[in-house]
């Protein structure tokens, strides 16, 4: 069994023990960044109130570069690979702590690692249009979107013009600040570009290589950032302006107006005719169709002739036709006579002009009633033709 004095020895060794123990835990021996992401730019070693042991080992993967602050000032820059942190490799951190003999104890300074590769894949666009005056158009407004890669190139530049105080600096919050020069420079470069808007798509791969050269002017000296690559995928011009395009094409290709809706006619009528099933909805259809068509073919010099009835002159009255409680029509006099040419105006369709107190059968209106008479009985049957004279003898 111990002594009273061996159990206080025993305790002191243990408060030692763990002493040491706590003093080597607030320590750091290994500096590094696993960067797991790819879309940081810079990231701070979480140091916090721990000291930096003297040989401590710093590691540096490809892709990154360390750079060591002290009190808000930049010191020293480390590229990839392994590095034991001693005076003989932290000369500008030795002088700013004034370490003139070398030092043996620990120290504290802020460890940054920025990541010097390409970020891929990230978006720009414009989130309200840019006004331009079109030689064609005049004055219109566009949107514009594409791609960009994004590097970091001066990290000196970087930390101090973006990073400050922050432990982290992620690519979302640079991107506001990159597509707000992108979209000035746009604007600038659409107005002095002279493009008609027509041509901007054969044209993308010049203004993206002129709009990254004019990006990378600002951002390479002031921010330390590079543009690889640009790309512009789309700039679009408003929607009336587009359709009224689609309709300036819809009649460069029909051609002559007049043909085509003479076509769409007769294939309507090609359709109501194939379906006899339709019924009087079906009639309504051929008939209105059979009217405005022989009005459209009347200039064409082809006017249509009445099969039925007397050729008479027509008054210039216009007719109004009713058919399954709808009014059809006005209707010429001579648009009248065709449709009862090809059966599809008939003697019980109620017809109104002006001046009428009703509407009326078509029979029974004077103009109209020779039309639907019944025809006359066929001709009597030809006298038999007289015998031959007998020949002569």
């Amino acid at each position: 069994m111990l002594t009273f004095a061996g159990k206080i020895l025993s305790a002191k060794v243990e408060i030692t023990m763990g002493l040491f123990d706590k003093i080597r835990g607030e320590f750091i021996d290994i500096i590094e960044w696993l960067d797991d992401s790819r879309n940081t730019l810079v990231w701070r070693f979480p140091r916090y109130q721990n000291e930096i042991k003297n040989g401590a080992k710093l590691i540096v993967r490809p892709g990154q570069v360390a750079i060591f602050v002290s009190e808000g000032k930049l010191a020293d820059i480390f590229e990839a690979g392994t590095h034991e942190l001693t005076t003989s490799n932290l000369p500008i951190l030795s002088t700013l702590k004034g370490w003139k003999y070398g030092f043996n104890s620990p120290f504290k300074a802020e460890v940054y690692f920025v990541n010097k590769r390409p970020v891929l894949d990230l978006k720009w666009g414009t989130p309200n249009p840019v006004m331009l005056r079109d030689p064609e158009f005049g004055p219109i407004r566009v949107r514009a979107f594409g791609t960009y890669v994004l590097k970091a190139v001066d990290p000196r530049a970087l930390l101090t013009e973006i990073v400050g105080t922050n432990a982290e600096v992620s690519t979302d919050e640079v991107t506001e600040l990159i597509r707000a020069i992108i979209i000035e420079a746009l604007s600038d470069m659409l107005g002095s570009s002279q493009i008609a808007a027509l041509d901007f798509a054969s044209n993308y791969r010049k203004l993206a290589g002129e709009l990254r050269e004019k990006v990378q002017e600002r951002i390479d000296d002031e921010y330390g950032l590079e543009l690889p690559q640009l790309m512009i995928v789309n700039i679009s011009l408003p929607e009336e302006v587009e359709k009224a395009l689609d309709v300036s094409t819809k009649m460069k290709v029909i051609g002559d107006l007049g043909r085509f809706q003479q076509y769409q006619m007769g294939e309507a009528m090609t359709t109501a005719a194939a379906n006899p099933a339709g019924g009087g909805a079906a009639e309504g259809l051929g008939l209105g169709i059979g009217l405005a068509m022989a009005n459209r073919m009347a200039p064409m010099g082809a006017p249509a002739t009445a099969a039925a009835g007397p050729s008479i002159s027509l008054p210039t009255t216009m007719w109004h036709i009713a058919h399954q409680g709808q009014t059809l029509g006005p209707f010429s006099s001579q648009q009248m006579v065709d449709a009862i040419a090809r059966s599809e105006l008939k003697g019980d369709t109620m017809i109104w002009t002006a001046g009428m107190a009703a509407w009326q059968p078509a029979r029974e209106v004077s103009q109209w009633a020779m039309y639907f008479q019944s025809p006359p009985p066929p001709p009597p049957a030809a006298p038999p033709a007289a015998p031959p004279p007998p020949p002569a003898s």
